[in-house]
């Protein structure tokens, strides 16, 4: 498995848990703190290269998690997101994230880490289900929009 993908899946696991901890217990959003948490349990983020990205992704969600679940309310057809499966919206989130903000890893890219690690950590159509959303969005983003 490539550091990047590692460091996304890293990711999916850190959101599921920072939303549980939050929705359990509204004190506990300090992000810093859950960060450290998170690594006590992942020796694998002892690898610089997947500890940063993993960073960058986690960060980055976290501090527009509202903007982000603007756009997936806007191009998910009859789906509010509150009523979007933890794993899929965290999926979306940190795609969406790397469309607008990481400029250097091309769309098709971040679009077929997200069906496949969906597929993995998903349902039978969380895969299609987060492929028409992320691929709205890229459609979106190279008109100009958003």
């Amino acid at each position: 498995m490539g550091k990047r993908r590692l460091s996304r899946e890293l990711t999916l696991k850190f959101l599921y848990q920072y939303d549980v901890n939050i929705e359990q217990n509204r004190e506990l959003n300090n992000f810093d703190e859950q960060l450290e948490g998170f690594f006590i349990t992942q020796d694998v983020i002892n690898d610089i290269e997947i500890k940063d990205f993993f960073i960058v992704l986690a960060k980055g969600v976290c501090d527009n998690r509202d903007s982000i679940d603007e756009i997936i309310s806007k191009y998910s057809d009859n789906w509010k997101v509150s009523r979007i499966s933890r794993i899929d919206i965290n999926i979306l989130r940190i795609a969406i994230y790397e469309m607008l903000n990481l400029s250097n890893i091309p769309h098709p890219v971040t679009i077929n880490e997200a069906v496949d690690i969906a597929k993995k950590y998903g349902n039978n159509e969380s895969g299609s289900f987060i492929n028409g959303i992320v691929d709205r969005v890229r459609i979106a983003l190279e008109k100009g929009e958003n």
